[in-house]
C-alpha cells in the first residue's frame, strides 16, 4: 500500500501517524498560569532528545481557532515546565488531566494530585508521579498546527526505590510506566524481554539498566 501524504488532509495524516507510531511515552506537564493556577496536561508527542545538554521535547497542538493551549501559552510566557512520567498507579488521573477546564481551574485539584515545590523552576511537581523532570525552555519551534518546545532538564525527582545512586541504574522491577496507543488506548510495560547484543554470550539483565 502506497500513500501520498500530499493527497491527505491534516486530520487523515494525524490519524495514521498517531495510530502507527506507537507506543509513545507520555509527558504529564505542569505549568503556571498568569494568575498562579497550576495547569496539568498530558502529551504523547514527547521524547528525550539528548543528554548533553539534557533535553526533552513536547509537541502541543493548537486549538481549532488557532489559540494556544494553556500549557503552550504558559511555557511561552514563563519558559518553565515540569515533565512527569505517569505509571500504572497514576494513569487514570493522568488521562483525566486531558479534559478541558477553564484556565482558573487546576487539573491537580480536579483529579486529586498533590503539588510539591520544585527545586529549580516555579511550576510545582506532582507528588504521586514516579519521575519528574524540571525543565527550562531551550528552544521553541512553530509549525502550522503545533508549538514544539525543547526543554533542558535542570532537576530530576524519582521515587526512592527507582534508582541505585551508586551505579546510577534504574530498577525496572519497581518501574511500570504506561505508553499511549492512540485515542483513549494505552499499553502497560510489564512484558519485557532482552535481546543479546551481537557476539554477546548472554542477554542483559532486565531488572536493572
Amino acid at each position: 500500500m502506497d500513500i501520498d501524504f500530499a493527497a491527505l488532509t491534516e486530520h487523515q495524516r494525524y490519524k495514521l501517524m498517531a495510530s502507527l507510531i506507537v507506543p509513545r511515552p507520555i509527558a504529564l506537564v505542569t505549568t503556571l498560569g498568569p494568575d498562579g493556577v497550576v495547569n496539568a496536561a498530558p502529551f504523547s508527542m514527547f521524547n528525550m532528545l539528548g543528554e548533553e545538554p539534557p533535553i526533552v521535547m513536547i509537541s502541543v497542538n493548537r486549538l481549532e481557532n488557532g489559540v494556544l493551549k494553556d500549557t503552550a501559552a504558559n511555557i511561552v510566557r514563563t519558559g518553565e515546565f515540569v515533565v512527569h512520567l505517569p505509571d500504572e498507579d497514576t494513569a487514570e488521573q493522568m488521562h483525566r488531566c486531558g479534559d478541558r477546564h477553564p484556565p482558573h481551574v487546576s487539573e491537580l485539584d480536579v483529579v486529586g494530585f498533590t503539588a510539591l515545590p520544585s527545586n529549580a523552576v516555579k511550576p510545582p511537581r506532582i507528588a504521586e508521579a514516579p519521575v519528574a523532570f524540571e525543565c527550562t525552555l531551550w528552544e521553541k519551534l512553530e509549525t502550522t498546527s503545533r508549538q514544539i518546545f525543547i526543554g533542558q532538564v535542570r532537576w530530576m525527582h524519582a521515587r526512592d526505590e527507582l534508582i541505585d545512586t551508586e551505579t546510577w541504574r534504574v530498577r525496572l522491577q519497581n518501574y511500570y510506566p504506561i505508553g499511549r496507543f492512540g485515542a483513549s488506548f494505552y499499553v502497560k510495560t510489564r512484558e519485557r524481554y532482552s535481546l543479546a547484543a551481537q557476539g554477546a554470550t548472554r542477554s542483559t539483565s532486565i531488572d536493572e539498566i
